[in-house]
């Protein structure tokens, strides 16, 4: 643990002034507890900031800017790209305490503070036949405010949209400390430009966001789940394309390669199919795990082509509309991520998207990599919209692993963007993906980027972008554990 570089001393007295010291921890403990996200590189911020009412925020950015100190925005740091990380010190507003959730089920509509949790805003929804659809895989612990901030997706996402499908209207303060609203709690609402969009996937750079109202929808009446075994990795996504060419729109649509699915049962210490399930055969099986969801007339109109689908591509598979039979054969894709330790002790994760067309280009790319640098290349993801989580596993220990993982996944980057795809799906830039931006976009749109946060950020006060200064690594590091080159 490394004490916080006291560097804007004279505006943390006058913070301390203004909000007191039970606003305003300066402590070591509660500074490190602030200084770092899931991807686990800490920056020692110098005040941690927990408000009690809006007024405390426009009074931190305001002294901020007067004071020239950056500030990073925190809700409950289960974010993997760093995004939550003061990499520049300063000072941080922390809101998971901001966790008020409101339900109006005539409008079909929640008002969140940005602490809420995610899960507990679909509890409070289900009670009257409602539910909020995006689901990141961390919703029983991640906080809406994070899920905004990084148009946050997960399983359900082809169908249903990501998180800003699904936000009405946005209120909070402007970097230099001034209130707005976004939007409104309104169906339409059309009047002047959208910078409510702007905000959602903005990382936190463009303002502090105090309260959302967003659209909840039906919750499904019922659901159905497949799991299936296709020979090889390029038999799957071919498959995963012919579905979706067959008009069924299913709710989860998840692949799993080879790699991914051999880490999986060696975790399990079983197979997923039986010997006899495949006919005899031993090898590995890339998997799919279908989920259909709503009325059960169309659920059964739809299980009719999928049934079809199956028979043609799949070379074993299981189906049930029992809950627990369900999340049986969920078990697998629960599995994989932690399953992935059983090729590395060390893991570079980027959650790419692709189109169509390209799925088993890239699939066999992530082969060749793995084939050309000698480390494993699991990956895993939503087939229905071409958001793959690719792994380069990894042993921290060993420099040249080290070297090779950072090269490799740059190569990947590289490859998803001549692809058509994009370096990110749902787990925003942060400081994990900010050296493979200027793959992403040519420098006028990073220029036209930069004038927006200019225009509303002056004094570049909230979540800058990376410097050259190095990061504290954390021994306890359970996957992304050293930063990117800069020199990429």
């Amino acid at each position: 643990m490394t004490t916080p570089v006291r560097t804007h001393p004279a505006a943390t007295q006058a913070l301390l002034a203004r909000l007191g010291a039970a606003k305003v921890k300066t402590d070591e403990a509660t500074c490190f507890a602030a200084s770092f996200d899931n991807m686990r590189l800490s920056f020692m911020p110098e005040a941690v900031i927990r408000p009690d009412v809006e007024e405390d925020i426009g009074i931190v950015l305001k002294l901020a800017n007067e004071h020239k100190v950056p500030v990073t925005v925190r809700g409950r740091g289960t974010g993997n790209t760093g995004a939550s990380s003061p990499i520049h010190g300063g000072w941080v507003i922390h809101l998971d305490h901001w966790d008020k959730i409101e339900i109006d089920p005539i409008s079909a509509m929640a008002t969140v503070q940005p602490g809420a949790i995610t899960a507990h805003i679909n509890e409070l929804a289900a009670e009257h036949g409602l539910f909020f659809p995006p689901d990141p895989s961390s919703l029983k612990y991640c906080s809406i405010g994070g899920n905004i901030a990084t148009n946050a997706g997960g399983l359900r996402a082809a169908k249903y949209g990501v998180v800003r499908d699904h936000v009405y209207a946005l209120e909070g303060f402007l970097p230099t400390g001034e209130k707005v609203t976004w939007g409104a709690p309104l169906r339409k609402f059309v009047s002047g430009l959208n910078i409510r969009d702007l905000w959602i996937g903005s990382e936190g750079t463009l303002g502090v966001i105090t309260k959302a109202t967003l659209k909840l929808v039906n919750k499904p009446k019922a659901r159905r789940t497949f799991l299936l075994a296709c020979r090889t990795d390029e038999g799957a996504l071919e498959a995963a394309a012919a579905l979706m060419g067959a008009r069924v729109n299913p709710a989860v649509f998840e692949f799993l390669d080879t790699q991914t699915v051999e880490a999986a049962e060696k975790r399990r210490g079983s197979r997923v199919f039986s010997t006899a399930e495949l006919h005899g055969v031993e090898e590995t099986h890339a998997i799919l795990l279908v989920e259909i969801d709503g009325h059960p007339a169309a659920l059964a109109e739809d299980a009719v082509k999928v049934r079809a689908w199956i028979a043609q591509y799949a070379v074993a598979f299981r189906e049930t509309d029992v809950e627990a039979e369900a999340e049986a054969l969920w078990d697998i894709r629960r599995t994989c991520s932690q399953a992935m330790y059983a090729l590395g002790n060390a893991k570079l994760n980027e959650d790419i998207v692709v189109p169509f067309r390209s799925y088993v280009e890239l699939i066999r790319y992530t082969r060749e990599v793995r084939d050309r640098v000698g480390l494993a290349t699991p990956t895993f993801g939503h087939a229905a919209d071409g958001n793959f989580h690719v792994h380069i596993m990894y042993d921290r220990d060993n420099p040249e692993h080290c070297r090779k993982a950072e090269q490799a996944i740059y190569d990947v980057m590289k490859k998803v963007v001549e692809l058509g795809g994009a370096i990110t799906g749902e787990h925003g830039i942060g400081i994990a993906k900010s050296p493979f931006l200027r793959l992403q976009h040519s420098p006028a749109e990073i220029g036209a980027m930069l004038a927006v946060k200019r225009a509303l950020d002056p004094n570049n006060i909230l979540a800058s972008r990376p410097d050259l200064r190095a990061p504290q690594r954390l021994g306890a590091s359970s996957g992304q554990g050293h930063p990117r080159l800069d020199k990429h």
